[in-house]
């Protein structure tokens, strides 16, 4: 009988750790099996710009995967049960449960009302291609009115950043406010954060600093001191969740319901779950958490294909770096920075801004869809077999 392995999530872990498990191991031993609500690969990290006008395909999961041996099965995931080893799930056809002997759990984040009342009923968002184009059709809307209209967006992060200066850049005749809970950009460098002030006023989106939002209305949003904002459109970036399942499942997870893995993001209380990206709590090489992040998609999915082959296989298991050392910002279509930052998460002195920054977050974007698109590249002649009794309980780490 054939190693079940099955990949919960086809973002960008999912799609990297199901690519490179089929690349590395032999069909006459495995079959993998990817779970995922949707049919397309989506690119998370250009929503914002989908949401501000520009056209970007969806690349079909089919296509991703088509020559690999991958089963790609479109249904949304509705439990996890390790003490079975199955997984519920539904879909058009009623759903059911996939078995499974190793689990990689990849099921990502999404948008968070941290508590916030209106902010499912009234804001839009960008942490998926439909609430992305959602937001679109408002901002079309707005625009075919003549009267011009003002958008809102709601925290300063690195998504918020992007999507406020984005919608400036792509929509001049709308009024665009950025709200930051404290000062503009606090996790910059000083050099970063007077780029960033520049580049907010060459695109005239108003900054409202120190400002922390109470509730989401149609057309308004209210201030802890009092405050009434008009908003045409609201978009919430205050926030980020993982998916309940993990926590529901009872796997061990932290407080926010990510799953605590070990260093070779093996499931602490369950040994053959797997987590990697959003949903994973992986502890760097400094000692702190890796934030949500692509670049943290990247380094816990590559540790937990390392971990995964070399049990199955019977191998030493190679050590991937965990670090995050760096911050990409993009400010609209032809600015950006370049942030890079040390061992314990600080913003470093030197920072890269302007064009130079924009190409380079542009190459990245690129580099990753294309590796994501082409799991098949580098196809071994000769994939390894699974060992007689792979190594389900412990395996040596190569450091």
């Amino acid at each position: 009988m054939k190693h079940r392995i099955v990949v919960l999530g086809a973002g960008y872990a999912g799609v990297y750790v199901a690519g490179n498990l089929a690349r590395r191991l032999s069909p006459a031993d495995t079959e993998i099996t990817v779970v995922n609500a949707v049919p397309d690969f989506v690119e998370r990290l250009r929503l914002h710009q989908l949401a501000a006008g520009r056209e970007i395909e969806a690349q079909k999961l089919a296509d991703v995967f088509a020559g690999t041996g991958i089963r790609l099965r479109l249904a949304r995931v509705t439990a996890v049960y390790p003490a079975r080893q199955v997984v519920a799930v539904a879909d058009a056809d009623g759903g059911g449960e996939l078995g499974y002997d190793t689990l990689v759990y990849a099921l990502g984040s999404h948008v968070a009302d941290c508590g916030v009342p209106g902010v499912a009923e009234h804001a839009f968002h960008v942490t998926a291609r439909p609430a992305a184009l959602r937001l679109r059709e408002r901002l079309d809307s707005l625009g075919r009115r003549g009267e011009g209209g003002s958008v809102l967006v709601v925290g300063d992060g690195l998504t918020g950043i992007e999507t406020a200066t984005e919608i400036a850049e792509s929509r001049p005749g709308l009024s665009v406010a950025l709200i930051a809970r404290g000062e503009l950009g606090a996790r910059l460098s000083a050099g970063a954060r007077s780029h960033l002030r520049q580049a907010c006023d060459r695109l005239g989106i108003t900054v409202l600093e120190h400002t922390s939002v109470e509730a989401v209305e149609a057309t308004r949003v209210l201030c802890a001191d009092g405050t009434a904002l008009a908003s045409d459109a609201t978009v919430w970036t205050a926030g980020f969740a993982v998916n309940p399942i993990a926590a529901a499942s009872g796997l061990e997870v932290t407080e926010n319901g990510r799953i605590v893995v070990d260093r070779t993001m093996r499931s602490v209380s369950h040994p053959n779950v797997y987590a990697a990206g959003d949903s994973a709590y992986a502890i760097g090489d400094n000692g702190r958490p890796l934030p949500m992040s692509c670049a943290s998609a990247g380094f816990t999915g590559g540790q937990a294909i390392h971990a995964i082959v070399g049990r199955l296989t019977g191998r030493k298991i190679a050590k991937t770096k965990l670090v995050y050392s760096y911050n990409h910002i993009s400010l609209g279509r032809r600015d950006g920075i370049l942030q890079l930052v040390d061992d314990e998460g600080q913003a470093k002195p030197t920072y890269v801004g302007g064009r130079t920054a924009a190409r380079v977050k542009a190459g990245i974007l690129k580099m990753s869809l294309w590796a994501n698109s082409h799991p098949t590249f580098g196809v071994p002649k000769r994939r390894r077999r699974l060992a007689a009794a792979p190594d389900v309980s412990a395996a040596k780490v190569v450091a």
